[in-house]
């Protein structure tokens, strides 16, 4: 009995995802992010000026709509290399300067995206860097499940 509850349980939340790579990502992300009209969190350990100019456009766009932004990354003072620490201050000025709140993680390694706590992206892909890697990133909408992390990541004690 319990197994049949588990299994309608899953089937209505995984209704609706789909399975993306490093080639499909921006595409689908972009497209979803455009949509946003209350709030995307970016949770990447990451982030590089070159990945940035991919997703800056619309970090604007959204800014101007007055959609909030929160990206959750690890702090490039915490031991990265000294180019890529630079790079990596500059792309977090320039989030910070479009009014993009911008919360450092000790230990983070998550790489997951909520959009008006509507959909969920979750997998490998640092969304604020990867650069040339293979990864996998599933897209899940579902409200009950971008809900879910929320509250499991603790971001909402966090956000302003």
């Amino acid at each position: 009995m319990l197994n049949a509850f588990f299994k309608q349980r899953v089937a209505a939340d995984f209704s609706d995802t789909q399975l993306h790579d490093q080639d499909s990502f921006y595409d689908a992300f972009l497209k979803d992010l455009n949509k946003c009209q209350h709030e995307a969190i970016i949770e990447s350990p990451f982030i590089t000026r070159r990945r940035l100019q991919t997703l800056l456009p619309t970090i604007q766009k959204l800014k101007k709509r007055r959609v909030r932004v929160v990206i959750n990354t690890r702090n490039p003072l915490d031991g990265d290399k000294d180019h890529m620490r630079d790079g990596s201050l500059r792309a977090i000025s320039e989030l910070q300067h479009l009014g993009v709140q911008v919360l450092f993680t000790g230990g983070h390694h998550r790489k997951l995206a909520i959009l008006d706590r509507q959909i969920l992206w979750e997998g490998s892909l640092n969304i604020l860097s990867q650069n040339d890697s293979c990864e996998v990133m599933r897209r899940i909408s579902s409200a009950q499940l971008a809900w879910q992390m929320t509250r499991f990541t603790g971001i909402d004690k966090f956000i302003s």
